[in-house]
Protein backbone atom coordinates (compact mmCIF):
# COMPACT_ATOMS: atom_id res chain seq x y z
CA UNK A 1 0.00 0.00 0.00
CA UNK A 2 1.39 3.25 -1.28
CA UNK A 3 0.98 5.82 1.91
CA UNK A 4 3.20 8.63 0.80
CA UNK A 5 0.48 10.95 0.01
CA UNK A 6 -1.72 10.19 3.06
CA UNK A 7 1.07 9.94 5.57
CA UNK A 8 4.11 11.80 4.77
CA UNK A 9 5.92 11.47 7.64
CA UNK A 10 5.18 8.15 8.74
CA UNK A 11 6.19 7.08 4.60
CA UNK A 12 9.62 8.53 5.88
CA UNK A 13 10.26 6.05 8.61
CA UNK A 14 11.79 2.77 7.78
CA UNK A 15 12.77 2.20 11.57
CA UNK A 16 13.43 4.67 14.95
CA UNK A 17 16.19 5.79 13.35
CA UNK A 18 14.37 7.64 10.99
CA UNK A 19 12.28 8.69 13.93
CA UNK A 20 14.97 9.66 15.95
CA UNK A 21 15.65 12.20 13.58
CA UNK A 22 12.53 14.13 13.55
CA UNK A 23 12.48 17.38 15.33
CA UNK A 24 10.60 16.88 18.29
CA UNK A 25 7.87 19.64 16.73
CA UNK A 26 6.99 17.21 14.11
CA UNK A 27 5.66 14.17 16.21
CA UNK A 28 2.60 15.74 16.90
CA UNK A 29 1.81 15.27 12.87
CA UNK A 30 2.85 11.92 12.94
CA UNK A 31 0.90 10.50 15.98
CA UNK A 32 -1.89 11.73 14.21
CA UNK A 33 -0.78 10.08 10.94
CA UNK A 34 0.06 7.13 12.84
CA UNK A 35 -3.23 7.01 14.67
CA UNK A 36 -5.47 7.27 11.40
CA UNK A 37 -3.09 4.34 9.89
CA UNK A 38 -3.49 1.99 12.63
CA UNK A 39 -7.59 2.57 12.32
CA UNK A 40 -7.59 2.36 8.99
CA UNK A 41 -5.31 -0.95 8.60
CA UNK A 42 -6.18 -2.95 11.56
CA UNK A 43 -10.03 -2.32 10.37
CA UNK A 44 -9.04 -3.94 6.48
CA UNK A 45 -7.19 -6.83 8.45
CA UNK A 46 -8.98 -7.23 11.35
CA UNK A 47 -7.00 -7.74 15.07
CA UNK A 48 -6.23 -5.80 18.43
CA UNK A 49 -8.07 -2.69 17.93
CA UNK A 50 -8.50 -0.71 21.07
CA UNK A 51 -5.05 -1.08 22.82
CA UNK A 52 -2.68 0.07 20.34
CA UNK A 53 -5.11 2.95 19.44
CA UNK A 54 -4.52 3.87 23.05
CA UNK A 55 -0.52 3.39 22.91
CA UNK A 56 0.41 5.87 20.12
CA UNK A 57 2.09 8.73 21.86
CA UNK A 58 3.32 6.18 24.09
CA UNK A 59 5.10 4.21 21.48
CA UNK A 60 6.38 7.03 19.57
CA UNK A 61 8.31 8.28 22.88
CA UNK A 62 9.41 5.90 23.95
CA UNK A 63 11.33 4.96 20.35
CA UNK A 64 12.15 8.46 19.57
CA UNK A 65 13.83 9.13 23.31
CA UNK A 66 15.93 5.43 23.71
CA UNK A 67 18.21 3.98 21.38
CA UNK A 68 16.02 0.78 20.42
CA UNK A 69 16.94 -1.84 19.77
CA UNK A 70 20.18 -1.58 21.59
CA UNK A 71 18.46 -0.08 25.04
CA UNK A 72 15.35 -2.89 25.63
CA UNK A 73 12.35 -2.42 24.90
CA UNK A 74 9.49 -5.29 26.41
CA UNK A 75 6.28 -4.93 25.70
CA UNK A 76 3.29 -7.20 28.33
CA UNK A 77 0.84 -9.38 26.56
CA UNK A 78 1.34 -7.77 23.01
CA UNK A 79 -2.12 -6.27 22.23
CA UNK A 80 -0.93 -2.82 22.28
CA UNK A 81 2.32 -3.05 19.86
CA UNK A 82 0.23 -2.65 16.68
CA UNK A 83 2.02 1.36 16.33
CA UNK A 84 5.10 -0.64 17.85
CA UNK A 85 5.29 -2.42 14.76
CA UNK A 86 4.46 -0.28 12.25
CA UNK A 87 7.85 1.85 13.27
CA UNK A 88 9.63 -1.53 13.57
CA UNK A 89 10.21 -1.50 9.30
CA UNK A 90 6.98 -3.56 9.48
CA UNK A 91 4.91 -1.28 8.37
CA UNK A 92 4.32 -2.25 4.97
CA UNK A 93 3.38 -5.54 6.20
CA UNK A 94 0.59 -4.80 9.14
CA UNK A 95 -2.27 -5.55 6.63
CA UNK A 96 -1.12 -9.50 6.78
CA UNK A 97 -1.10 -9.33 10.92
CA UNK A 98 -2.48 -12.66 12.40
CA UNK A 99 -2.79 -14.46 9.05
CA UNK A 100 -0.77 -17.40 7.41
CA UNK A 101 2.47 -16.54 6.41
CA UNK A 102 1.93 -12.72 8.07
CA UNK A 103 2.78 -10.97 11.20
CA UNK A 104 2.29 -12.42 14.35
CA UNK A 105 -0.31 -10.50 16.73
CA UNK A 106 2.36 -10.24 19.41
CA UNK A 107 6.13 -9.61 19.49
CA UNK A 108 8.50 -12.31 18.60
CA UNK A 109 11.87 -12.58 18.50
CA UNK A 110 11.95 -13.99 15.35
CA UNK A 111 10.45 -11.59 13.48
CA UNK A 112 12.05 -8.43 14.97
CA UNK A 113 15.51 -7.46 16.74
CA UNK A 114 13.18 -5.04 18.06
CA UNK A 115 10.89 -7.55 19.40
CA UNK A 116 13.01 -8.41 22.63
CA UNK A 117 11.10 -11.01 23.72
CA UNK A 118 8.33 -13.03 22.91
CA UNK A 119 4.78 -12.61 24.49
CA UNK A 120 1.28 -12.79 24.87
CA UNK A 121 0.45 -14.02 28.27
CA UNK A 122 0.25 -11.21 30.57
CA UNK A 123 2.57 -10.80 33.75
CA UNK A 124 5.96 -11.50 32.22
CA UNK A 125 7.56 -8.30 30.77
CA UNK A 126 9.06 -6.86 34.06
CA UNK A 127 10.91 -10.75 34.91
CA UNK A 128 11.82 -10.81 31.17
CA UNK A 129 13.35 -7.04 31.36
CA UNK A 130 14.90 -7.86 35.00
CA UNK A 131 16.96 -11.00 33.29
CA UNK A 132 17.83 -8.39 30.48
CA UNK A 133 19.03 -6.26 33.28
CA UNK A 134 20.92 -8.26 35.18
CA UNK A 135 22.79 -9.43 32.00
CA UNK A 136 23.16 -5.69 30.65
CA UNK A 137 26.11 -3.88 30.41
CA UNK A 138 25.90 0.09 29.20
CA UNK A 139 22.30 -0.28 28.28
CA UNK A 140 18.70 0.89 29.11
CA UNK A 141 15.72 -1.48 29.34
CA UNK A 142 12.16 -0.63 29.59
CA UNK A 143 9.36 -2.74 30.23
CA UNK A 144 5.54 -1.74 29.12
CA UNK A 145 2.84 -2.88 31.54
CA UNK A 146 -0.56 -2.54 31.12
CA UNK A 147 -2.56 -2.22 34.40
CA UNK A 148 -4.31 -5.37 33.81
CA UNK A 149 -1.30 -7.29 33.52
CA UNK A 150 -0.04 -5.82 36.83
CA UNK A 151 -2.80 -7.78 38.22
CA UNK A 152 -0.79 -10.95 37.29
CA UNK A 153 1.02 -12.36 40.41
CA UNK A 154 3.94 -13.27 38.28
CA UNK A 155 4.46 -8.94 37.91
CA UNK A 156 4.48 -8.41 41.54
CA UNK A 157 6.54 -11.40 42.26
CA UNK A 158 8.86 -9.47 39.56
CA UNK A 159 8.37 -6.44 41.35
CA UNK A 160 9.44 -7.47 44.63
CA UNK A 161 12.28 -8.96 43.25
CA UNK A 162 13.51 -6.40 41.10
CA UNK A 163 12.77 -3.28 44.23
CA UNK A 164 14.99 -5.32 46.37
CA UNK A 165 17.92 -5.68 44.02
CA UNK A 166 17.88 -2.18 43.28
CA UNK A 167 17.66 -3.06 39.58
CA UNK A 168 18.70 -0.53 37.14
CA UNK A 169 15.28 -0.50 34.99
CA UNK A 170 11.99 1.50 34.10
CA UNK A 171 8.64 -0.21 34.58
CA UNK A 172 6.17 1.97 32.35
CA UNK A 173 2.95 1.25 33.37
CA UNK A 174 0.60 2.12 30.29
CA UNK A 175 -3.05 2.67 32.87
CA UNK A 176 -6.26 2.36 30.89
CA UNK A 177 -8.12 0.97 33.85
CA UNK A 178 -8.65 -2.05 31.27
CA UNK A 179 -7.67 -5.57 30.57
CA UNK A 180 -10.22 -6.71 28.04
CA UNK A 181 -13.31 -6.32 30.34
CA UNK A 182 -12.52 -3.21 33.12
CA UNK A 183 -10.32 -3.92 35.69
CA UNK A 184 -11.16 -5.17 38.90
CA UNK A 185 -9.12 -6.05 42.24
CA UNK A 186 -7.70 -4.06 45.02
CA UNK A 187 -5.04 -3.02 43.01
CA UNK A 188 -7.07 -1.54 40.30
CA UNK A 189 -8.19 0.81 43.01
CA UNK A 190 -4.95 2.03 44.01
CA UNK A 191 -4.13 2.94 40.76
CA UNK A 192 -7.41 4.74 40.41
CA UNK A 193 -6.39 6.55 43.64
CA UNK A 194 -3.27 7.35 42.45
CA UNK A 195 -4.74 8.67 38.55
CA UNK A 196 -6.34 11.38 41.31
CA UNK A 197 -3.88 13.15 42.13
CA UNK A 198 -3.30 16.80 40.60
CA UNK A 199 0.80 16.85 40.99
CA UNK A 200 3.91 14.43 39.25
CA UNK A 201 6.84 13.56 40.94
CA UNK A 202 9.43 15.44 40.60
CA UNK A 203 13.32 15.06 40.68
CA UNK A 204 16.26 16.88 42.71
CA UNK A 205 17.95 17.62 39.33
CA UNK A 206 21.49 15.60 40.05
CA UNK A 207 20.21 12.62 37.54
CA UNK A 208 20.00 10.17 39.72
CA UNK A 209 17.73 10.48 43.54
CA UNK A 210 13.89 11.31 43.25
CA UNK A 211 12.52 13.95 45.62
CA UNK A 212 9.51 13.37 47.81
CA UNK A 213 6.48 13.90 45.40
CA UNK A 214 4.41 16.94 46.31
CA UNK A 215 1.28 14.55 46.28
CA UNK A 216 3.00 12.15 48.68
CA UNK A 217 3.73 15.18 50.78
CA UNK A 218 -0.10 15.80 50.61
CA UNK A 219 -1.27 12.57 51.09
CA UNK A 220 1.61 11.38 54.03
CA UNK A 221 1.53 7.95 52.39
CA UNK A 222 3.86 6.23 49.87
CA UNK A 223 2.74 3.97 46.98
CA UNK A 224 2.69 0.53 46.61
CA UNK A 225 5.45 1.15 43.86
CA UNK A 226 7.60 2.56 46.70
CA UNK A 227 6.74 0.25 49.46
CA UNK A 228 8.54 -2.28 47.21
CA UNK A 229 11.56 -0.32 46.15
CA UNK A 230 10.84 2.11 43.13
CA UNK A 231 10.82 5.42 42.92
CA UNK A 232 7.19 6.29 41.57
CA UNK A 233 6.99 9.21 38.63
CA UNK A 234 3.30 10.10 37.86
CA UNK A 235 0.71 10.28 36.74
CA UNK A 236 0.92 11.42 33.42
CA UNK A 237 -0.81 12.10 31.04
CA UNK A 238 -0.61 9.30 27.68
CA UNK A 239 -1.71 11.48 25.39
CA UNK A 240 -0.25 14.12 25.76
CA UNK A 241 3.06 13.82 24.08
CA UNK A 242 4.63 16.64 25.39
CA UNK A 243 5.03 15.67 29.16
CA UNK A 244 5.63 12.07 28.13
CA UNK A 245 8.80 13.25 26.14
CA UNK A 246 9.82 15.37 28.98
CA UNK A 247 9.24 12.33 31.62
CA UNK A 248 10.89 9.67 30.02
CA UNK A 249 14.03 12.50 28.94
CA UNK A 250 14.17 13.35 32.93
CA UNK A 251 13.91 9.29 33.34
CA UNK A 252 16.27 7.61 31.01
CA UNK A 253 19.79 8.74 33.18
CA UNK A 254 18.37 7.87 36.36
CA UNK A 255 19.71 4.64 37.87
CA UNK A 256 17.89 2.13 40.34
CA UNK A 257 14.05 0.68 39.99
CA UNK A 258 11.62 3.31 38.72
CA UNK A 259 8.15 3.14 37.76
CA UNK A 260 6.58 6.15 35.04
CA UNK A 261 2.66 5.89 35.54
CA UNK A 262 0.94 6.61 32.53
CA UNK A 263 -3.18 7.39 31.83
CA UNK A 264 -4.34 6.71 28.61
CA UNK A 265 -7.15 6.06 27.12
CA UNK A 266 -8.47 2.35 25.35
CA UNK A 267 -9.36 3.68 22.01
CA UNK A 268 -8.06 6.78 21.62
CA UNK A 269 -8.81 8.63 18.42
CA UNK A 270 -11.64 6.58 17.27
CA UNK A 271 -14.90 7.52 18.75
CA UNK A 272 -16.82 4.20 18.98
CA UNK A 273 -13.73 2.10 20.10
CA UNK A 274 -13.04 4.71 23.21
CA UNK A 275 -16.73 4.60 23.87
CA UNK A 276 -17.13 0.91 23.72
CA UNK A 277 -13.50 -0.72 24.16
CA UNK A 278 -14.36 -3.84 24.95
CA UNK A 279 -16.31 -4.65 21.62
CA UNK A 280 -13.06 -3.05 19.85
CA UNK A 281 -10.55 -4.82 21.87
CA UNK A 282 -10.47 -7.41 19.14
CA UNK A 283 -12.47 -7.04 15.70
CA UNK A 284 -12.84 -8.83 12.51
CA UNK A 285 -12.32 -6.26 9.47
CA UNK A 286 -15.26 -3.29 9.03
CA UNK A 287 -15.39 -0.07 8.03
CA UNK A 288 -13.88 2.61 10.17
CA UNK A 289 -16.59 4.63 8.76
CA UNK A 290 -19.54 2.70 10.04
CA UNK A 291 -18.07 0.70 12.28
CA UNK A 292 -18.36 -2.67 14.02
CA UNK A 293 -22.44 -3.68 12.70
CA UNK A 294 -24.17 -3.24 15.87
CA UNK A 295 -25.60 -6.33 18.20
CA UNK A 296 -28.86 -7.40 17.50
CA UNK A 297 -28.81 -9.74 20.60
CA UNK A 298 -30.37 -12.49 19.22
CA UNK A 299 -28.31 -15.43 17.17
CA UNK A 300 -30.82 -15.94 14.28
CA UNK A 301 -30.55 -18.78 12.34
CA UNK A 302 -26.59 -19.07 12.78
CA UNK A 303 -25.63 -22.14 15.48
CA UNK A 304 -24.81 -21.18 18.72
CA UNK A 305 -21.04 -21.17 19.73
CA UNK A 306 -20.10 -24.06 22.27
CA UNK A 307 -19.06 -20.25 24.21
CA UNK A 308 -22.43 -19.35 24.28
CA UNK A 309 -23.84 -22.72 24.77
CA UNK A 310 -21.38 -23.21 27.95
CA UNK A 311 -22.91 -19.73 28.81
CA UNK A 312 -26.67 -20.49 28.76
CA UNK A 313 -26.26 -23.85 30.52
CA UNK A 314 -23.97 -22.07 33.84
CA UNK A 315 -27.05 -20.01 33.99
CA UNK A 316 -29.29 -22.46 34.28
CA UNK A 317 -27.58 -25.10 36.38
CA UNK A 318 -27.02 -21.51 38.89
CA UNK A 319 -30.86 -21.29 38.81
CA UNK A 320 -31.22 -25.06 39.96
CA UNK A 321 -28.46 -25.38 42.97
CA UNK A 322 -27.37 -22.07 44.44
CA UNK A 323 -24.17 -23.63 45.52
CA UNK A 324 -22.60 -23.01 41.94
CA UNK A 325 -20.38 -20.45 41.53
CA UNK A 326 -18.72 -19.32 38.36
CA UNK A 327 -15.25 -18.14 38.73
CA UNK A 328 -12.82 -16.03 35.80
CA UNK A 329 -9.13 -15.30 35.19
CA UNK A 330 -10.36 -11.47 33.80
CA UNK A 331 -12.04 -13.52 30.90
CA UNK A 332 -15.98 -12.34 31.55
CA UNK A 333 -16.70 -12.27 27.68
CA UNK A 334 -14.32 -14.85 26.07
CA UNK A 335 -15.85 -17.37 28.48
CA UNK A 336 -19.25 -16.70 28.28
CA UNK A 337 -19.69 -15.71 31.51
CA UNK A 338 -21.02 -12.20 30.85
CA UNK A 339 -25.13 -13.14 31.52
CA UNK A 340 -24.19 -15.32 34.10
CA UNK A 341 -22.41 -11.85 35.96
CA UNK A 342 -25.33 -9.94 35.32
CA UNK A 343 -27.78 -11.94 36.64
CA UNK A 344 -25.66 -13.74 39.67
CA UNK A 345 -23.26 -11.15 40.57
CA UNK A 346 -22.64 -12.18 43.93
CA UNK A 347 -21.46 -15.68 42.60
CA UNK A 348 -19.66 -14.35 39.98
CA UNK A 349 -16.08 -13.77 41.00
CA UNK A 350 -13.54 -12.09 38.53
CA UNK A 351 -10.23 -12.55 39.80
CA UNK A 352 -8.15 -10.70 37.57
CA UNK A 353 -5.32 -12.09 35.24
CA UNK A 354 -4.54 -14.49 38.10
CA UNK A 355 -4.80 -18.43 37.10
CA UNK A 356 -2.97 -20.14 39.76
CA UNK A 357 -5.99 -18.01 42.29
CA UNK A 358 -8.26 -18.57 39.93
CA UNK A 359 -7.96 -22.87 40.70
CA UNK A 360 -7.16 -22.72 43.97
CA UNK A 361 -10.09 -20.39 44.91
CA UNK A 362 -12.11 -22.49 43.54
CA UNK A 363 -10.60 -25.48 45.51
CA UNK A 364 -11.12 -23.50 48.78
CA UNK A 365 -14.92 -23.10 48.12
CA UNK A 366 -15.26 -26.77 47.42
CA UNK A 367 -13.60 -27.51 50.57
CA UNK A 368 -16.69 -25.78 52.03
CA UNK A 369 -19.48 -27.64 49.65
CA UNK A 370 -19.63 -24.81 46.87
CA UNK A 371 -19.96 -26.02 44.17
CA UNK A 372 -17.12 -23.91 41.92
CA UNK A 373 -17.13 -24.10 38.17
CA UNK A 374 -13.64 -22.60 36.52
CA UNK A 375 -14.67 -20.83 33.37
CA UNK A 376 -10.85 -20.49 31.61
CA UNK A 377 -8.92 -20.93 28.01
CA UNK A 378 -7.05 -23.85 27.58
CA UNK A 379 -3.62 -22.05 27.35
CA UNK A 380 -4.01 -20.11 30.40
CA UNK A 381 -4.79 -23.23 32.18
CA UNK A 382 -1.54 -24.06 31.77
CA UNK A 383 -0.50 -21.32 34.18
CA UNK A 384 -2.05 -22.99 37.19
CA UNK A 385 -1.15 -26.74 36.47
CA UNK A 386 0.63 -26.64 40.13
CA UNK A 387 -2.51 -25.46 41.53
CA UNK A 388 -4.65 -28.17 39.38
CA UNK A 389 -2.56 -31.05 40.45
CA UNK A 390 -1.56 -30.33 44.97
CA UNK A 391 -5.14 -28.36 45.26
CA UNK A 392 -7.73 -29.47 43.33
CA UNK A 393 -6.68 -33.21 42.60
CA UNK A 394 -4.94 -34.91 44.86
CA UNK A 395 -7.74 -33.97 47.13
CA UNK A 396 -10.15 -34.78 44.93
CA UNK A 397 -11.95 -31.63 45.24
CA UNK A 398 -15.53 -31.19 43.34
CA UNK A 399 -14.17 -28.06 40.56
CA UNK A 400 -15.50 -28.34 37.46
CA UNK A 401 -12.78 -26.74 34.63
CA UNK A 402 -14.70 -25.52 31.70
CA UNK A 403 -12.36 -25.27 29.18
CA UNK A 404 -12.62 -22.85 26.45
CA UNK A 405 -10.30 -22.43 22.79
CA UNK A 406 -8.94 -25.97 22.98
CA UNK A 407 -7.31 -26.92 19.82
CA UNK A 408 -5.65 -25.17 17.80
CA UNK A 409 -7.06 -21.39 17.22
CA UNK A 410 -5.29 -19.90 13.91
CA UNK A 411 -4.66 -16.00 14.60
CA UNK A 412 -3.19 -15.71 17.38
CA UNK A 413 -0.90 -18.26 16.77
CA UNK A 414 0.76 -20.16 19.17
CA UNK A 415 0.87 -19.15 22.15
CA UNK A 416 -3.09 -19.23 22.35
CA UNK A 417 -3.71 -22.51 21.09
CA UNK A 418 -4.69 -25.24 23.26
CA UNK A 419 -3.01 -27.86 21.99
CA UNK A 420 -1.92 -29.82 24.76
CA UNK A 421 -4.46 -30.05 27.58
CA UNK A 422 -6.07 -33.52 26.75
CA UNK A 423 -2.06 -34.84 27.45
CA UNK A 424 -1.27 -32.86 30.60
CA UNK A 425 -5.13 -32.76 31.74
CA UNK A 426 -5.44 -37.25 31.06
CA UNK A 427 -2.35 -38.08 33.24
CA UNK A 428 -3.34 -36.25 35.97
Amino acid sequence: MDITGKYPLLSAIGDPEDLRKLPQAKLGDLVEELRDFMIRSVAASGGHFAAGLGAVELTVALHYIFDTPTDRLVWDVGHQTYPHKALTARRDRLHSIRQRGGLSGFPRRSESRYDTFGVAHAGTAVSAALGMTLAADDRRVVAVVGDGALTAGMALEALSHAGALGADMLVVINDNGMSISPNVGALSRHLRCLRSRAHPATTNGDGRQPTESTERQAAGSVTLFEQLGFAYFGPVGGHDLHALLGALQELRPLRGPRVLHVVTSKGKGYARAEADPVRYHGVTPFDPELGLRPSSGKRGSAAPTYTEVFGDWLCDMAAADRRLMGITPAMREGSGLTRFAKRYPKRYFDTAIAEQHAVTLAAGMACEGLKPVVAIYSTFLQRAYDQLIHDVAIQNLDVLFAIDRGGLVGPDGPTHAGAFDLSYLRCI
